[in-house]
């Protein structure tokens, strides 16, 4: 792996240790490949078996955190069992869930961005000017641009905290749209 384990004064736990210390203080900004791979002087492609050896060794010694790549940077987040303390000592009530109008315009947002309101209201059938508000206050799409032609609207696309609220690395891990229909006629 490189530089890991040549060092006679720390064992491969003890790295890993610093690698959870650090990711840690990275916070949501998280640490990417390089940066890993340049504090720890080792190759960037070893870093992702590196970042996996941690995962195994909090899975192992029943950790709160773990180690996780979201959108492209390697971050801590917090198990299940955490969970509800950490809202309690935050004193953060439980998250409102976003409306059905909300839902359809971030999904269509998801699959089919940049895109404009008109085209988002075009697939809707109704107007969606307050659901674009609500997902833009609430930091899951955003502004990305301005779109050629009359007028010259803005073009909506998710967010790295949309990636980070549903744990996918990139819109690309999305389930098939076929899929997500199937699973928005259940209920789900």
């Amino acid at each position: 792996m490189g530089r890991i384990e040549e060092d006679p004064f720390m064992t491969l736990s003890d790295h890993l240790s610093v690698l959870e210390g650090l990711l840690f203080v990275a916070g949501t900004e998280g640490l990417t490949d390089q940066q890993i791979a340049d504090v720890f002087e080792i190759q960037e492609e070893s870093v992702p078996k590196f970042c996996n050896q941690l995962l195994e060794k909090q899975k192992n010694e029943g950790r709160l955190f773990t180690v996780m790549r979201i959108a492209n940077v390697w971050q801590l987040t917090t198990g299940p069992l955490l969970t509800p303390y950490i809202r309690k000592l935050a004193l953060v009530p439980s998250p409102s869930s976003l409306s059905q109008a909300a839902l359809e315009t971030l999904a269509i947002v998801a699959y089919r961005h940049p895109i404009t309101r008109t085209e988002i209201e075009e697939i809707r059938g109704v107007k969606s000017e307050k659901a674009i508000g609500t997902l833009i206050a609430r930091g899951l799409i955003e502004e990305i641009g301005r779109a050629e032609g009359p007028g010259r609207p803005f073009l909506f696309a998710t967010t790295v905290e949309f990636l980070d609220y549903f744990g996918l690395q990139s819109t690309q891990d999305l389930p098939p749209f076929i899929e997500f229909e199937q699973l928005v006629q259940k209920g789900v």
